[in-house]
């Protein structure tokens, strides 16, 4: 089976890491974020998934790639995740906003997507998770960073989570 790469860009443990996760936590940080995305997701496509706008921030980074459910068009989206075993955990939480991310939407659809972590391309299966092991996989996402339990408390939709498994 295919590994999805350990390699991070930084260290979380940095004065640059902590300020970022704590300044994304913020509404203000949130928008930010969102507002460098289109530039962010040209960098993160031109380096193979290697860097980002955001420097390093100390987090494990991936772009994940999935079907337009409605345009039936790759659509890519940079997403911090966390390890769960050889399986990556991604979060729907779209910085606490009242919708869901369009990505959700298509993984809902196909479970097929395939996933670019520091410059490998891999094949994966998504699986929605729900109850008690979707509460689990959000701790581990907010032990990634602390920035994840703040958009919980931004609104009112179940945010989704996902496991993504690699399926080579």
């Amino acid at each position: 089976m295919v590994e999805i790469p350990d390699e991070i860009w930084g260290s979380r443990d940095s004065a640059f890491s902590k300020g970022l996760q704590r300044f994304a936590a913020t509404r203000l940080g949130s928008w930010s974020i969102r507002t460098m995305m289109p530039l962010d997701r040209k960098l993160l496509i031109r380096s193979n998934g290697r860097h980002t706008a955001l420097g390093p921030v100390g987090a494990p980074l991936l772009l994940l790639e999935t079907v337009g459910r409605k345009s039936g068009q790759v659509r890519v989206s940079p997403l911090l995740f966390a390890r769960d075993g050889g399986a990556a955990i991604v979060v729907g939480s779209n910085f606490g906003q009242a919708h869901h991310p369009a990505w959700t939407g298509n993984l809902m659809a196909s479970a097929a997507g395939t996933i670019v972590v520091r410059g490998q391309r891999i094949p994966v299966t998504a699986e929605l998770l729900t109850g008690d092991e979707a509460e689990a996989a959000y701790q581990l996402m907010v032990e990634v960073t602390a920035a994840y339990a703040s958009y919980r408390g931004r609104t009112d939709r179940h945010i989704r989570v996902f496991r993504l498994t690699p399926s080579e």
